[in-house]
């Protein structure tokens, strides 16, 4: 058994996770998957015009491709501390620790952000609903589209495949598209 922290992305985390890991790979979580199904009032949008941003939801029979990030050995703490008031600032998710199997066949223990389902801010969209607010959507840290596309982009350079984020990243493409003719 390792004592490496191993920090499970599924979403901004792969592009954004606010610490220099010591190791990166893809990675595997059984029984969940990533959806836009958290309200964004503030990052990616607005108590008045609320955005979507990712989520980790229980879905038996699925499994979420993402990446495995370690934390540097001496850095467990400050770590920790950041993540935690990045993602626990209200109780829309729980943090976990799940087993994650990673690209080399290793299987390691990863702390993971998942969302919690009573919360007011989660939402069960329709893929094509998802799509009508993120095209629309902005906040604080930008258009709720950049959030997707960051995603997806980064997914697909790391020879991730998720159709869903795909599909949406398309589609918003043309909402705006037609918006703006």
């Amino acid at each position: 058994m390792s004592d490496t922290l191993w920090v499970f992305a599924y979403g901004s985390l792969i592009w954004d996770p606010g610490f220099s890991p010591a190791e990166q790979l893809p990675a595997q979580l059984v029984g969940y998957q990533r959806r836009f199904c958290l309200n964004s009032l503030r990052y990616r949008g607005t108590f008045t015009q609320p955005g979507l941003v990712l989520a980790l939801d229980a879905a038996e029979d699925s499994v979420c491709n993402g990446v495995a990030l370690s934390v540097r050995h001496g850095q467990e703490t400050e770590v920790l501390k950041d993540l935690r008031a990045r993602e626990l600032f209200n109780p829309a998710y729980r943090e976990i620790t799940a087993p994650l199997t990673l690209n080399d066949g290793r299987v390691v223990e990863a702390l993971t952000y998942v969302v919690n389902r009573d919360h007011e801010q989660y939402d069960n969209h329709s893929l094509s609903r998802q799509a009508e607010i993120i095209a629309h959507a902005a906040g604080e840290r930008g258009p709720n589209c950049e959030y997707l596309w960051n995603t997806a982009d980064h997914l697909r350079s790391l020879g991730i495949a998720d159709d869903k984020l795909d599909w949406l990243s398309d589609e918003v493409r043309t909402l705006q598209a037609v918006q703006t003719t």
